[in-house]
């Protein structure tokens, strides 16, 4: 039904016991996604918000040693059931829900250092590239694949957007020069609310 595809898209919002109305407009927040985003000293998201005009924020909680489940462990390229450090996060602008993230670092290659908390110590928020800097690995690539899918009930309720909204869920996983996966990410990225843009260098 042409109902259930606006609801999708946010354009119609359903109120429980009331009925169906349109959506409240929210300007699209722009999502860069460049390597030159990787190259501040500062958050990639917040430099993100800040050149939208934006004020980027973001909530996050971190567990350490986690077994790895199963497809994580494919990414990282260790066996499953090794350690990693996870962290969910849950990013604002304007201190409205924008995207959620949930990251996974193989925990023997930051633990005992400063920076095996990617929220705590002197390089909290830095980013992964700056923090991978600091113990002296050196991030060469990303790759990220991006997937359009339906939101989960979960990530419905965590962005503020209708059960089964599309959104475009990125697999996104750093590697060193040396060629291993240091982090891997889940992204989820609410279409009404974000419009994502891909930055490809074209260097000479």
């Amino acid at each position: 039904m042409l109902s259930s595809v606006l609801r999708k898209l946010g354009v119609l919002e359903g109120r429980a016991g009331s009925g169906t109305y349109v959506a409240e407009p929210r300007r699209r927040v722009r999502v860069v996604r460049s390597s030159a985003r990787e190259q501040r000293d500062d958050s990639p998201f917040r430099a993100d918000m800040q050149a939208v005009g934006r004020q980027g924020d973001w909530e996050s909680r971190t567990e350490a040693k986690v077994p790895a489940p199963a497809e994580i462990a494919a990414r990282l390229g260790v066996a499953e059931g090794d350690l990693c450090v996870r962290t969910v996060y849950e990013f604002l602008a304007d201190g409205k829900p924008a995207q959620l993230s949930t990251s996974w670092e193989p925990y023997d290659l930051t633990a005992g250092t400063l920076v095996v908390l990617p929220e705590g110590g002197p390089h909290a928020g830095a980013g992964v590239v700056n923090r991978m800097a600091a113990i002296g690995i050196m991030v060469s690539h990303a790759v990220e694949q991006p997937e359009p899918r339906q939101a989960t009930a979960e990530e419905a309720s965590l962005l503020g957007i209708q059960k089964a909204a599309l959104v475009t869920h990125i697999r996104r996983t750093y590697y060193s020069d040396q060629g291993r996966p240091v982090e891997t990410a889940d992204i989820v990225v609410p279409a009404a609310l974000c419009e994502i843009v891909y930055e490809i260098p074209t260097g000479r």
